[in-house]
């Protein structure tokens, strides 16, 4: 298959363009270029390195969008579903894909499976655009010959992610608009206007309240040491973000996400959800229920209940039951539990799993709804809380001020 190259070229006009041609080399495509009627000025081969190194940003250099990557995956499980071979499936995503990293992305695994690479093996050599989630399932599937319906589960995935965000996004823009302005006006009150009133204060001569000394305080450490705090803030995000990711800090993260009392319920749920959701696609698909584990154990990205599945799935391959181990790891409800044991001994256990998918759907959409309901009583408080603070640090000497030139 042939790479990609990205040409800068004048029209007959002398209207700069810019864009992507295939090729077989530069020389092809240059003389592609000049058949178009336009005048090359530099043409160059399309790496991800090379596109990534264009971003102006680094955290975005090599990121594709979510939205890009469920149109890409629904597109190739469509394609595969209707029996287009993968390397021909992969060129009519490449033509077809706008956005131009995962262009040049999809080009190079097209290249790779040409020359006799797994899809999965393809895509790992890209983390940015397809994750250990993505890549693990796709290998799932291709082991297990079930790669088109690996691509729909993905696909819907991908959907539910991007709805769930939607919502969250939704229910969060008022509280943080109203934070972020509220951050703004508290930033101008400590750096500009306390400062004036601190010289009013020491003028009295008098011992100040223990509240507005704390007030005087906090806007003098801002006023002079704003960069240390920046830089402690950017450190200490680092440092989070490096724990949180690493082999040894990710289950205790996972696990104590779980144990907070209104986030880890909702949290328990969506990976539920997940599991239930592949397993019960996989296996009413005819995957073998021990792929279909592995697959739905990689989905719920959730370490305490990823390895209550990896047991499970131990104990399937000794002959006994999925509920068991599921019950003795205290990670999913009883209800879930009792309702898989019901499949298993009935022989409906996909269908099982689906009730679980549906009544779990339902009640994260309403907990969903109902969290993002509670922030903007809850960050009224916390704002009314703030400013009575300041107001009383600052009115109550003002008083003692006026108290004072009445006397007199």
């Amino acid at each position: 298959m042939a790479p990609l190259f990205d040409y800068k070229a004048f029209s007959p006009t002398g209207k700069s363009q810019h864009g992507l041609i295939e090729a077989e080399n530069a020389k092809a495509a240059r003389l592609k270029v000049k058949k178009q009627g336009l005048t090359v000025v530099e043409i160059t081969e399309k790496s991800v390195t090379s596109q990534a190194s264009k971003q102006p940003i680094a955290f975005l250099r090599g990121r594709v969008g979510a939205r890009d990557m469920t149109m890409v995956t629904r597109q190739f499980a469509s394609l595969i579903k209707a029996n287009i071979p993968v390397v021909e499936a992969l060129n009519a995503l490449v033509e077809q894909t706008e956005n131009s990293t995962l262009k040049v992305t999809l080009a190079q695994i097209r290249q790779d499976v040409n020359e006799g690479s797994s899809v999965a093996k393809a895509m790992a050599k890209h983390p940015k655009a397809f994750d250990n989630i993505y890549v693990n399932m796709i290998e799932a599937g291709e082991s297990s010959g079930t790669l088109n319906l690996v691509l729909l589960k993905l696909a819907d995935l991908k959907e539910a992610q991007l709805r769930l965000r939607g919502k969250i996004i939704s229910g969060m823009t008022y509280p943080i608009l109203m934070l972020c302005v509220s951050f703004s006006l508290l930033l101008g009150i400590f750096t500009f206007v306390i400062p004036k009133l601190t010289k009013i204060f020491e003028s009295m001569h008098k011992p100040m309240p223990a509240m507005t000394q704390v007030l005087i305080f906090i806007s003098g450490f801002i006023i002079d040491w704003w960069y240390l705090l920046l830089l402690a803030l950017f450190i200490t995000i680092w440092i989070f973000r490096t724990t949180i990711s690493s082999p040894q800090g990710k289950p205790k993260w996972d696990r104590f996400k779980l144990s907070l009392p209104i986030l880890g319920p909702l949290i328990r749920m969506i990976a539920i959800t997940r599991f239930a959701g592949t397993m019960s696609t996989l296996l009413g698909s005819g995957v073998p229920i021990l792929a279909a584990m592995n697959i739905a154990k990689n989905l719920v990205n959730s370490a305490p209940i990823a390895e209550a599945i990896k047991s499970a799935r131990e104990n399937i391959t000794e002959g006994q039951s999925i509920a068991d181990p599921l019950r003795r790891s205290g990670e999913f409800p009883p209800m879930v539990i009792h309702m898989i044991a019901i499949g298993e001994k009935t022989g409906e256990l996909p269908e099982m799993l689906e009730n679980i998918t549906n009544t779990y759907e339902e009640q994260v959409n309403a907990k969903i709804v109902g969290m993002t309901s509670l922030l903007e009583p809850i960050m009224l408080i916390f704002m009314g809380v703030v400013v009575g603070f300041i107001v009383f640090s600052i009115f109550v000497p003002l008083l003692d001020l006026s108290n004072l030139n009445a006397k007199k």
